[in-house]
């Protein structure tokens, strides 16, 4: 089969480049399949890759192994509104970013420069926001309305933030409202889906559980930053974005009562890699853990608790590259994306799952 990755000139894993590679634009998805655990799932070890289906996850994991989940909820972050001036009206595309102090909010504002400073921009008869300020290529709001009146009324403005490879194809719908949603999805505050935790339905759930595999839930609220592109060649003057997280006692001791009986932890999404080895303290220990993290996770770094991880396919040149190549070798990745793109698995959000098990059976 071609390679789809151009060969390093340089010590490879070190250099941008060497995360690039030639992806087909048909094989970027703009809807994820249906159902949930219909989408196909590559399984790889350090000498292996098996063709398979979402809902044969079981068959390749352990009784007594642990699935980490993201129970973070998308909020529909994304507003149309419109800001007058006397008798000028502007339309104005709105994208929360994260809270700021105070119960305000950080955004992406287009166009920035047809809102000033004490202007209000109106999404609906309900749901209106004041501009404080203008920052990076930012603003800062400040709604109307906050706690469940903030909530409902965004809910009822708002549509599903999209990322922008699929933004680019098509407008969100009525049908994003479930599909960019976890079926467990509990606490609001991202606003990118955990996409891996997609192919997941109430059927998998229930042969997961019939296998014996147990499930802990985590939170990392994931931000817009996730799309940012890499803008240095050199990683190491990379700087991660960073995202709000917290491991819960009781999820903490379940992952090392997991450790301690030898069972293997395995993160569903790079989300819930990140915060669980954020959280850890020790090799096979994780501490209950809250906070913002900006860990950076590339080749060379240890891992301390994720045995493995459920993950879909990333863009090229992106920080997720990096991640799963740091747990299975960069090399080795090069390897698995060959060979899905040879097989047109499809990638990013709303495509098909890849489980990285670094470890051979």
């Amino acid at each position: 089969m071609a390679d789809p990755f151009q060969p390093p000139d340089h010590p490879s894993g070190s250099r941008l480049s060497d995360y690039d590679f030639d992806l087909p634009d048909a094989l970027i998805a703009t809807r994820p399949a249906r159902p949930r655990s219909s989408a196909r799932l590559l399984v790889a070890t350090p000498t292996t890759i098996t063709d398979a289906t979402a809902i044969d996850l079981p068959d390749f994991l352990r009784p007594g192994d642990r699935l980490v989940l993201n129970d973070t909820r998308v909020i529909p972050a994304r507003l149309r509104g419109l800001r007058r001036r006397g008798e000028a009206v502007a339309r104005i595309e709105v994208t929360l970013l994260e809270p700021a102090p105070g119960g305000d909010w950080m955004a992406l504002v287009k166009p920035l420069r047809k809102v000033h400073e004490g202007e209000e921009i109106s999404f609906s008869q309900a749901l209106r926001a004041r501009v404080l300020g203008k920052t990076n290529g930012q603003a800062r709001l400040a709604f109307n309305l906050s706690g469940p009146d903030f909530d409902a009324a965004l809910e009822a403005a708002g549509q599903m933030p999209l990322p922008p490879y699929i933004e680019a194809r098509r407008k969100a719908d009525a049908r994003d409202r479930t599909d960019y949603q976890t079926v467990w999805a509990e606490k609001p505050g991202a606003v990118a889906a955990p996409t891996a935790s997609l192919h997941f339905d109430t059927a998998l759930l229930a042969a997961l559980a019939a296998r014996g595999v147990e499930t802990t839930r985590v939170t990392l609220h994931v931000g817009a930053g996730t799309f940012l592109p890499v803008k240095t060649d050199d990683l190491s003057d990379h700087r991660m974005h960073a995202e709000w997280g917290e491991v819960t006692a009781a999820a903490a001791a379940e992952i090392n009562a997991t450790k301690a009986a030898g069972g293997r932890i395995i993160p569903v999404g790079t989300t819930a890699l990140r915060l669980i080895e954020s959280a850890a303290n020790a090799p096979g220990h994780i501490a209950p853990w809250r906070g913002a993290t900006d860990i950076f996770i590339r080749p060379g770094f240890a891992f301390r608790v994720s045995d493995g991880l459920m993950t879909n396919f990333h863009l090229p040149k992106s920080t997720l590259m990096m991640l799963v190549s740091a747990l299975m070798g960069l090399e080795r990745m090069r390897a698995v994306y060959a060979h899905a793109i040879a097989e047109r698995y499809r990638f990013f959000s709303y495509g098909d799952a890849s489980l990285l098990l670094p470890q051979a059976p």
